[in-house]
């Protein structure tokens, strides 16, 4: 049952294709499997931890979305957020004396069942007059309550085993305010906090895996204006952009969303305005910053045994290998070389592979071998492998001073000039160049990122050895 106006809930249908992937972004990594390493530290993006957990570990209670709004008379705001509470499935399996207990695996003709943590989709709906969120503003708590459910497996007709899957109790609070603005027009600075309010206290020696129950994993919002619109904190009119310079964005992100100004999406990852699902995409693979044809290939070329063990791991995960190997040849060339602005220029939707004048399929190499061979990889190891820089050898353990240059410095790398960072571990890509991957001193979150395996990346001319290596 949705509190939402039907033009309000098609509106939000618009926004929610992408918000659906904000919410499951990495939720299962290839290759898809729980046994794989990737995915053995789970919920990277929007995860809102109790506050007791969030003490001293690097991760937050809470996220605000700030904007601004010019919002018509008797304005509505409906306000969705939108969250994972992680599910704890066990496998047990049934013993000798046809009592249940618990297993480490359960082996079945089309799927191999581990102990995995599920995501389930939670909605928290809201509307309010705009009116109403003036001066103090509204605080609206919310809680889902603890639950546990029993799945029996069968084999051959009779009962082998079963699924329990446990929810624990979250709570929370939606934090809503309106602030007047001073302009040539009537604007209202728009707050919505998001804090996850648990009570739960981590025991001694408790580790992520013990909180994450607890917590609110890849919260996003939905804002919707049934009479007026929204402004963009990315591009703002120029008589608003001393007024947006005030807004102060937490943990989330505001980007404009549908085919109208009526709609934001807040999500803890970065967007542009009006952001799209690439009409490419054949489905659902779980990981939206990597390139669909890569995972689709990578996919592919699983093993049956991969594949039963995925779809053990998870529906989704099962849902995904089940899409690739259902893709057919026509999606296959849809994937492969995409180049919109040749479209656009030449209004055609023909061959978008582009093939060199006078060279062969861009797979092979004009003989049989292909372009990559896999096997010279066995000489390099990150973990290990040092370069010269500055006429020393370094490798992970170095300690480096970042000087990034001026040929491929992006927007966060000018805010890391001159900040010194740890040497994580030193990778060659195919074209035979180096990179340095790299922790930075004082990142409170340095050691997730050690974990996941996300750093960041420089080349040696970016670097300069400090004294103390």
């Amino acid at each position: 049952m949705t509190l939402f106006e039907p033009a309000i809930q098609e509106r939000f249908a618009v926004a929610r294709q992408i918000a659906d992937a904000v919410l499951f972004e990495g939720y299962v990594l290839y290759p898809y499997r729980a046994s794989a390493a990737k995915n053995r530290m789970r919920w990277q993006f929007g995860v809102l931890v109790p506050p007791a957990w969030g003490q001293g570990s690097g991760e937050h209670h809470d996220q605000r979305t700030e904007c601004l709004i010019e919002p018509r008379a008797q304005a509505n705001l409906s306000i969705e957020l939108r969250f994972l509470h992680a599910q704890r499935r066990t496998v047990e399996q049934v013993g000798a004396d046809g009592e249940f207990a618990a297993a480490e695996a359960l082996e079945l003709p089309d799927r191999v069942l581990v102990p995995w943590d599920e995501g389930v989709e939670e909605r928290v709906e809201l509307v309010l007059p705009v009116a109403a969120s003036a001066g103090d503003g509204l605080v609206l708590p919310f809680d889902r309550a603890e639950r546990e459910e029993t799945e029996t497996v069968e084999l051959d007709g009779r009962v082998c085993g079963r699924l329990v899957r446990r929810r624990a109790r979250v709570e929370g609070e939606i934090r809503v305010r309106t602030t007047e603005m001073p302009g040539p027009y009537r604007t209202l600075k728009l707050t919505v906090e998001v804090a996850n309010t648990s009570g739960w206290t981590p025991d001694a020696g408790a580790d992520r895996d013990a909180a994450l129950p607890y917590a609110l994993v890849s919260a996003h919002v939905l804002l919707g204006l049934d009479n007026g619109s929204f402004l963009s904190v990315t591009d703002p009119p120029e008589w608003a952009r001393a007024a947006v310079a005030t807004c102060a964005n937490l943990r989330t992100w505001p980007v404009l969303a549908g085919e109208r100004d009526d709609v934001m999406l807040s999500s803890p990852i970065i967007l542009e305005d009006h952001p799209r699902v690439a009409p490419e995409s054949p489905g659902v693979l779980y990981d939206a910053t990597e390139i669909d044809e890569i995972l689709a290939l990578r996919t592919s070329a699983l093993t049956e045994r991969e594949k039963r063990e995925a779809r053990g791991t998870d529906a989704r995960a099962g849902a995904a290998v089940d899409l690739v190997d259902s893709l057919p040849p026509e999606v296959w060339d849809r994937l492969h070389g995409t180049v919109r602005a040749l479209r656009e220029s030449t209004g055609s939707a023909g061959p978008t592979t582009l093939i060199e004048p006078g060279t062969s399929d861009p797979g092979t190499s004009g003989t049989d071998r292909p372009w990559w061979d896999p096997a010279s990889d066995a000489g390099f190891d990150p973990a290990s492998d040092r370069v010269p820089v500055d006429g020393r050898s370094i490798g992970p353990g170095s300690r480096v001073r970042l000087r990034p240059g001026p040929r491929r410095t992006d927007a966060q790398d000018l805010f890391l000039h001159g900040r010194d960072a740890l040497v994580e571990a030193v990778l060659h890509d195919v074209d035979g160049a180096v990179h340095l991957a790299v922790t930075v001193d004082g990142d409170p979150g340095a050691d997730i990122r050690r974990a996941q395996g996300r750093f960041l990346y420089f080349q040696p001319d970016e670097l300069t050895v400090l004294e103390d290596t």
